[in-house]
């Protein structure tokens, strides 16, 4: 290292402590809860965190023994950059490492170290300079290199053809990334974008790093490899469709001291099942996510058991087809969203899943239309009266007053929560707008393969976002050919609206702009807004190392470098 480079390091480490300790003092509750927008607002744009490193919260951390973790894990491939379902990253994630982190011990709150021990942004918020890990090697043995860094985002922010990476959209403005040299990798960004929210998009669990080489031994395209080498804390061991993934520790990791645990054995279960709920109730698994809220309430109230629900990062909807009658009318897409039964919707899945009523915004979020006013709104009203007379008259100037002769080809995934609305919903359609629908209810991958191809009518599942900014959702879900934008829907004058949320920074006048564009998608609908989730998650007591208290995005914290057990 430079002398220049020393000195300057002395002071980002003494800007490191100020920041961490700004993200620490904004962690206070909201409305809804934590303020998810404050995450990153604390972290400096010098930051030195070589001497970092991170482990167990518990003063007492012990290593050893295997986690039995229950979690859905049928993903529909295997190339996670590509994926947007916990199916993929809830058991891959192990493997790899990012840039930077959430930190799992305070929620994901902060943002800290990881493969990058430090970093830099420009003044002018257009370069982001980070200084990599001496040392890390992939899990073929392989040199970690700014190579691989470069390699691993040049795809996520310009997919190659045939490949859809729903982050993508984080990083739009970068025009440019370079490796000065084999430890240090710099983007270059060609207009400036908030620091908060740039770290908060490289510190996604989403983008981890891959080896170069085996992006290009694979043609750029992942959906294939079982095991893809990362330098993450645990490596792939053995594997079986639809019953277990075991995990073993990576003796060679880069954190000394950690991973703490031996291995992990993730069993299939599907999300809120009995057999989920069974497979910890009876101590078959130490850990389960996304169970039902029976077996929720089953746990909290049993000694040395745990559980909690949280937000999530993700909208239930049922997608339109934007290209086939009568979807491509919006008068219809805003008749169907207006007929939907939003507070019967989230009342027909109370036993299976915590959801709660929202429409085209994160509900609790700082940007969305306070929950007291958007019941006040035609469609969210507990009254349906209103609702249902503006859909029939805006079918009728659409020219279906009398319904649709063909029934819609109505794509379900199979999940408990999805078959219920499904259900619900083709009632609904049909006792009130003469809507025929037949169901038709397909694993994960089918899903996904039909609705990517736009073999269906409508579709009902559930899309991921990264942040609870717009600027990422918005561009990723709803704009014109975005890569979840799976109803193919295209408003001109939403699609004008979008660069300009995304470069105001005045926030009193960029929630204005939101507001524009929040009021568009519910005169034109690009997706029916069923629900947005919570989830649960029970464990054990003895399972230490985790604190999943205020998560919101459980995609950033699926490392499991600072788990250990107890016992």
């Amino acid at each position: 290292m430079r002398e220049s480079d020393s000195k300057r390091t002395r002071v980002n480490r003494r800007n490191f402590v100020k920041g961490a300790a700004a993200v620490g003092a904004m962690s206070g509750a909201g409305a809804f809860g934590l303020p998810f927008h404050a995450w990153a607002q604390g972290v400096p744009n010098e930051f030195d965190g070589s001497k970092f490193q991170l482990k167990a919260a518990e003063p007492n951390a012990k290593p050893g023994g295997v986690l039995k973790y229950a979690i859905t894990s049928r993903p529909p491939h295997f190339d996670f950059h590509q994926s947007g379902t916990i199916n993929s990253l809830g058991s891959q994630g192990c493997m790899f490492d990012n840039l930077v982190r959430r930190d799992p011990r305070d929620s994901g709150k902060t943002i800290i170290p990881d493969l990058a021990h430090s970093w830099e942004v420009a003044k002018d918020g257009k370069t982001y300079t980070f200084m990599l890990r001496e040392g890390v090697q992939f899990h073929d043995g392989a040199e970690f290199t700014s190579e691989d860094v470069k390699a691993t985002y040049d795809r996520i922010a310009k997919p190659p053809a045939g490949v859809s990476i729903p982050r993508s959209s984080l990083f739009t403005t970068v025009s440019e990334i370079t490796t000065p040299d084999k430890k240090t990798v710099v983007f270059k960004l060609s207009e400036p974008r908030p620091a908060s929210f740039m770290m908060a998009a490289f510190a996604s669990g989403w983008n981890g790093i891959v080896r170069k080489k085996t992006l290009e031994d694979n043609q750029y395209n992942l959906r294939r490899v079982v095991d893809i080498p990362g330098t993450g804390p645990f490596k792939s061991k053995r594997r079986v469709e639809n019953e277990v993934w075991v995990m073993e520790k990576n003796d060679k990791y880069w954190n000394k001291g950690l991973p703490y645990l031996d291995g992990i054995e993730f069993y299939h279960a599907l999300p809120f099942s009995p057999e989920l709920g069974s497979a910890i109730l009876s101590n078959r698994v130490d850990y389960a996510r996304i169970v039902d809220p029976v077996t929720s309430r089953k746990a909290a109230a049993t000694p040395g058991m745990s559980s909690l629900n949280f937000y999530q990062s993700v909208i239930q909807g049922t997608w339109m087809n934007n290209r086939k009658k009568p979807l491509d009318d919006p008068r219809v897409r805003r008749a169907f969203n207006l007929v939907l039964d939003k507070p019967v919707l989230v009342d027909v899945v109370k036993d299976v899943a915590p959801m709660m009523v929202g429409g085209f915004i994160y509900p609790f979020s700082e940007f969305a239309t306070p929950r007291e006013e958007l019941a006040k709104r035609v469609g969210y009203q507990v009254d349906q009266t209103a609702a249902v007379k503006e859909a029939k008259a805006l079918m009728a100037a659409a020219g279906y007053g009398k319904g649709y002769k063909q029934p819609l080809d109505f794509l379900v995934r199979e999940v408990a929560s999805f078959k219920l609305w499904a259900q619900a919903i083709q009632a609904m359609l049909q006792q009130t707008l003469g809507i025929e629908t037949k169901l038709r209810t397909v694993v994960e991958s089918v899903w996904f393969d039909d609705i990517k191809t736009g073999n269906f009518d409508l579709a009902i599942g559930a899309v991921v976002s990264t942040l609870l900014d717009p600027s990422d959702y918005f561009n990723a879900w709803y704009k014109k050919d975005g890569p979840q934008n799976y109803g193919f829907w295209d408003n001109a004058a939403f699609n004008a609206l979008l660069p300009e949320i995304d470069r105001e920074v005045d926030p009193k006048k960029r929630l204005e702009v939101i507001r524009k564009a929040e009021m568009i998608m519910e005169q034109d609908p690009p997706v029916l807004p069923v629900s947005w989730e919570k989830i649960n998650d029970v464990w054990y007591n003895y399972v230490k190392g985790h604190n999943p208290k205020e998560y919101f995005g459980i995609y950033d914290v699926v490392r499991f470098d600072t788990f250990w057990l107890d016992k």
